[in-house]
């Protein structure tokens, strides 16, 4: 039972669980195991899971990112409690990455910490949320506001959980491999690029190897900045402008998933990279990196994400949900986007105007 990637004392396992799960819980005997559940993955995942457990205590929560909040986790808190856990128990997070992310929290909080595992059944997830440690829910509207760095005991990646997803879930987790592929893997780029160049399926993806290869980006980038001191905000490629996205569409009629968010984030600030109000003209380089940065992000989703037009209305609450992002230092906005070559970072900090220049680019797309 060896895993495929290691991130300090984390394992990670890619591929079928029972090859994997069941073993690694027999050595690690724990007291209980408290599996975690949103209603979706409790009806489509959980009895693939239960022949696994011993016991089948737990918590279901509503999905989605609107559960990600201190509601949740006093419903799950009050759920431990009454399976008196103690702190030789484990916390099985079954579901995406809200599931992830407030699952740890919880678990990192609990009687000042007890062990969690992540199963992700999702693409967003495998990819990305389940790995490195990040902990945390929304606070008042902002995301991730609270949380906490906190590995888990181990990942369990099984792909055969992604033929449970619809459609737009799984393009959503799309995204995730569009920007691993742009930040670390030029080799996972053209063979994305060859796959979707007549076809823009999904389906026709190999998953265990593109898994392999973009979780591979995610692991190089946290073993190397596991606190995001560095590197690791390049992780963060499209998500300042994503997050805010994300968070302004949450209680509309028509949300936005946080794949659909983060990919017309990297498009706009891609186009950040090839505005030559950010750069003077004598730094053309830039400028070049940029609109072949921006070329590249559009070519590998344009097909997979319908276009959606951002509202010059909601302009300057984006703006101001910007105002919010943990990487921005003394009130000012910043942006970590892919530099010269695989895991290079370059730091853009963009005025209000230009965000709106961007966005108004996007609108402009077909």
């Amino acid at each position: 039972m060896t895993p495929t990637f290691q991130v300090q004392d984390c394992p990670i396992f890619i591929g079928s669980l029972a090859a994997t799960l069941p073993a690694w819980l027999e050595k690690q005997q724990y007291s209980q195991v408290f599996v975690l559940c949103d209603q979706h993955t409790e009806k489509y995942c959980l009895p693939y899971l239960v022949p696994y457990l011993v016991s089948n205590q737990g918590a279901t929560i509503e999905p989605g990112e609107t559960s990600k909040n201190l509601a949740s986790c006093e419903k799950i808190w009050q759920a431990m409690l009454q399976a008196n856990l103690d702190r030789k128990a484990l916390v099985l997070n079954l579901g995406g990455g809200v599931i992830g992310d407030i699952g740890g929290f919880c678990a990192a909080t609990w009687k000042r910490g007890i062990d969690f595992i992540h199963v992700p059944t999702t693409l967003l997830s495998m990819t990305d949320a389940a790995i490195g440690g990040k902990t945390g829910i929304d606070f008042h509207g902002t995301k991730n506001t609270i949380g906490v760095f906190e590995q888990p005991a181990a990942v369990f990646a099984d792909p055969f959980f992604l033929q449970t997803l619809p459609d737009r879930e799984l393009r959503s987790g799309f995204a995730e491999v569009i920007k691993h592929a742009l930040i670390g893997d030029p080799v996972l780029k053209a063979e994305l690029m060859d796959t979707l160049q007549s076809n823009a399926s999904l389906n026709l993806i190999h998953w265990p190897a593109v898994l392999q290869k973009s979780i591979a980006v995610k692991v190089h980038v946290v073993q190397e900045d596991p606190l995001e001191k560095g590197l690791r905000m390049l992780l963060n490629f499209g998500h300042t402008i994503g997050h805010a996205l994300e968070s302004l569409f949450l209680n509309s009629d028509e949300p936005l998933t946080h794949g659909e968010a983060v990919y017309i984030g990297m498009i706009c600030e891609a186009h950040f990279l090839s505005s030559i109000a950010i750069y003077p003209m004598d730094e053309p380089e830039d400028r070049t990196k940029g609109s072949d940065l921006q070329a590249n992000v559009t070519a590998l989703g344009r097909h997979v994400f319908k276009h959606r037009s951002i509202p010059t209305s909601a302009f300057p609450e984006l703006w101001a949900l910007m105002l919010q992002d943990k990487k921005n230092l003394s009130g000012t906005v910043r942006m970590a986007v892919p530099d010269k070559g695989a895991f290079s970072m370059k730091i853009i900090v963009p005025s209000q105007s230009e965000l709106e220049r961007s966005l108004q680019y996007f609108n402009g797309l077909n």
